[in-house]
């Protein structure tokens, strides 16, 4: 049986390896790291909508009872950012999340929130890890108790409030917007935040499915037809289109020109718009269109680049005080927000934004300003135990050039990113939630991206 381990954004597995008896024992770390860092008060719970994680939900909560810690136990799957926000709002000594996020159904996955509510950085899993052990339980008179809460309305009031200071109002009654849950955690919690602040609501997928209707909860553009032609088709009355992944920590949006909106560009687009009324500089990861730099550039802001990983986006927005933070995958979070990527709390903010000026004009305008920028990312199978060996053999074979232009210098901050003479990129990196290597490129045309991407294949692919 593999190892427990803690990659991009917790640990995830198939239920092969993601069982009671060592979901405990994570439960059982948590208690001791909190216990030894003399981190008291409540943990919260939280659980995606997965047949599994309720059980699994409650047998953390076990656990952390036994070893005296109170537990405030969700009273259904909520989405992950819920979680963070309650840990901030109510004070607590940290959080668990049952959830894969958007793997496919046979996963399921653990992830700790510390008491800032920003994803743990690897100091604190490292400590985690080298804690697991069977559970241990203090006398019955020490115990902690557990009681269900709703984590919804304190974070939906928040949301709105932080969203109207930045826009200058939440009535969105003028809108009509599509939302696919994907049978995921956002549904009754995302539409329904949407429709308080007035928007009028066409659902999708909003049930739960513990097997997401046999595919995966991510939403990428293969997997939103339905909602893509919800918003496109040239009779329909909506207005904007907004899907989450499994635990909806991120957001995918669709308008009526593009369809799917490029994360990229959302993102470009939400940092433009930010600097309208506000001033700040803006974290992005290195596999983040250089496209939010031009938009920082224009303002006289800067921009932070950090490797793949949310837990690197918060970590750098505490230190810079950043406006905005996010990655290409579709995760941000505000300044003022939890620093965790909180894809509910962006649907109501990209709502308002398509509400003051539709998205694709701004982007249009982004575009003309900038000029166009295509990005795309193609995955190479490498197992996990292997790729630390790949990365090391292809230190030796960076060449000079790619696809016939010149390499200009190379970025390790997460494996290597090569930047072209010509403004392109390419980077290769290790994938931290599956076995696979990723290839990144952007370029100013898809022909030219494609090229990048059959060019960074042929690089790696002799190597695993």
């Amino acid at each position: 049986m593999e190892t427990i381990s803690f990659g991009t954004d917790g640990w995830r597995a198939t239920l092969e390896e993601f069982t009671a008896p060592r979901v405990r024992m994570v439960g059982q770390a948590v208690a001791t790291y909190l216990t030894d860092e003399g981190i008291a008060g409540p943990v919260a719970i939280g659980y995606d909508a997965r047949e599994t994680s309720r059980g699994f939900a409650e047998e953390l909560s076990r656990v952390l009872c036994a070893n005296g810690f109170d537990v405030l136990l969700a009273d259904r799957d909520r989405p992950t950012p819920l979680v963070a926000y309650a840990i901030v709002d109510r004070d607590l000594a940290g959080g668990l999340v049952i959830t894969a996020s958007h793997n496919p159904p046979e996963y399921n996955g653990v992830k700790f929130i510390p008491e800032d509510g920003a994803p743990a950085l690897p100091a604190v899993t490292d400590a985690i890890a080298e804690r697991l052990a069977e559970p241990e339980a203090l006398p019955d008179d020490e115990h902690g108790t557990a009681r269900e809460v709703d984590f919804a309305e304190p974070h939906a009031d928040a949301a709105l409030e932080l969203v109207e200071s930045i826009t200058g109002t939440t009535d969105l009654s003028e809108l009509t917007v599509a939302y696919d849950a994907m049978h995921g955690s956002g549904r009754d919690t995302t539409d329904a935040l949407l429709e308080r602040a007035g928007a009028s609501l066409e659902r999708s997928r909003c049930e739960r499915d513990p097997e997401f209707g046999g595919g995966s909860p991510e939403p990428a553009a293969e997997n939103l037809g339905y909602l893509i032609a919800a918003v496109t088709d040239d009779e329909s009355d909506v207005d904007l289109g907004i899907a989450n992944d499994g635990d909806a920590d991120r957001i995918a949006v669709v308008t009526p020109e593009r369809g799917y909106l490029d994360e990229n560009l959302f993102f470009a687009a939400l940092y433009d718009y930010l600097l309208e009324t506000e001033s700040g500089s803006v974290v992005r990861t290195v596999s983040t269109t250089y496209l939010i730099d031009q938009v920082a550039e224009a303002h006289g802001e800067t921009v932070h680049e950090v490797p793949v990983g949310f837990k690197w986006v918060a970590e750098a927005m505490g230190e810079h005080d950043a406006l905005v933070g996010g990655e290409e995958s579709g995760g941000f979070t505000v300044r003022g927000h939890v620093r965790e990527k909180d894809g509910v709390l962006m649907a109501l903010l990209a709502s308002a934004m398509h509400a003051a000026e539709p998205l694709d004009e701004r982007v249009d305008r982004l575009l003309s300003e900038h000029g166009t920028v295509v990005q795309d990312k193609i995955s190479v199978a490498c197992p996990d135990d292997e790729k630390a060996r790949v990365l090391s053999d292809l230190e030796a074979e960076i060449p000079d050039d790619v696809a016939g232009t010149a390499v200009e210098g190379v970025n390790t901050a997460d494996g290597f990113k090569l930047q072209l003479a010509d403004g392109s990129w390419l980077l290769i990196r290790p994938s931290g939630t599956e076995p696979v290597l990723r290839v990144y490129a952007e370029a100013s045309d898809e022909d030219r991206v494609q090229e990048l991407l059959e060019a960074g294949e042929e690089l790696v692919a002799p190597l695993v």
